[in-house]
């Protein structure tokens, strides 16, 4: 049985990303560890856009989100691929 997640975006949030990854054939926990060392060097505020296809993924970036205290502006999913779209925290 496969949970339907909800889906939210803003619409301004695609054209906003500071720096792209696609992260599409890597598997739990790869992608949150890569976006992780990639927001690390990033400047705050900054918006790093996401491209995974892991079935955690959802569930991975918005536990990383609360974690890191860093804002998800986006999570959408189009045939099995989701896209997340983070803005670094400011402090």
């Amino acid at each position: 049985m496969t949970q339907k997640l909800p889906e939210f975006t803003n619409n301004d949030a695609d054209n906003a990303a500071d720096i792209e990854m696609n992260l599409t054939g890597m598997k739990c926990p790869l992608p949150v560890l890569k976006a992780r060392r990639q927001i690390n060097q990033m400047a705050p505020s900054a918006v790093l856009k996401i491209t995974a296809d892991d079935p955690a993924a959802p569930l991975d970036f918005e536990h990383f989100c609360d974690t890191g205290g860093h804002q998800l502006l986006s999570s959408t999913e189009q045939a099995g691929i989701f896209t997340f779209v983070i803005a670094k925290s400011a402090g």
